[in-house]
């Protein structure tokens, strides 16, 4: 009887505290916790606790690792099947989310939310240590290791390690040799732009022979 509510959109059992309303008794118990902050869904391995049992279910694939979710077109697997769901607009180049100032669109809500920033000037990811802030969280996660001297990103071919995945990405070219970034007033190539950008600086000097002698130190150093 309960489950023909569903389809008649009859809703009995009404919130106390607000408008809403459900067809089922269990949906109206799960609602109520967002009044009372109850959290009866506790991790036998962390102080996380949940609502919703469906909550604890994705919590616990933090620990066990597990990513059910995988994308039918690449390697992508996920915990979280929202996250597969923006993950697959990557494919089909869908770009529901667009920007009200400008041209900007985004496969994701949470990439909108980040570009808006640009738009605003909000910076809320301050430093303690410094006035650094940042409008991505995961800039001032990069900037702290500043401080605190850690390099993660460690490079599988020498003892190269890294504060920033950016940084490693263009050490790991000095191993397979690709140089992407190519003049276009000769035929040099570097690993890394900032090196195509000290030769562009002297081509545009107009000397040769300062070009010649930093392509050479630039090559010293990728030996």
């Amino acid at each position: 009887m309960d489950h023909l509510k569903t389809h008649t959109g009859e809703k009995p059992f009404k919130c106390p505290d607000c408008s809403y309303a459900a067809a089922l008794k269990s949906s109206l118990i799960k609602h109520l916790r967002t009044h009372t902050g109850e959290k009866p869904f506790k991790c036998p391995d962390c102080s996380y606790a949940a609502a919703l049992k469906s909550s604890l279910i994705k919590h616990l694939r933090t620990h066990t690792g597990e990513k059910p979710f995988i994308c039918p077109d690449c390697s992508y697997a996920t915990a979280v099947k929202s996250n597969l769901k923006n993950h697959l607009k990557t494919h089909t180049g869908e770009k529901p989310f667009k920007c009200l100032d400008c041209s900007y669109s985004a496969a994701q809500k949470s990439c909108l939310n980040i570009h808006r920033k640009t738009h605003t000037g909000e910076k809320p990811f301050k430093c303690p240590d410094c006035s650094f802030a940042a409008a991505q969280k995961s800039n001032l996660m990069d900037h702290l290791r500043t401080h605190t001297g850690e390099k993660p990103f460690k490079c599988p071919d020498c003892s190269f390690a890294a504060a920033q995945k950016s940084t490693l990405k263009d050490h790991l070219k000095t191993h397979t040799g690709e140089k992407p970034f190519k003049c276009s007033d000769c035929s040099y190539s570097a690993a890394q732009k900032s090196n195509l950008m000290i030769i562009r600086k002297h081509t545009q000097e107009k000397n040769c022979s300062n070009v010649r002698i930093v392509h050479m130190r630039l090559l010293e150093k990728t030996l």
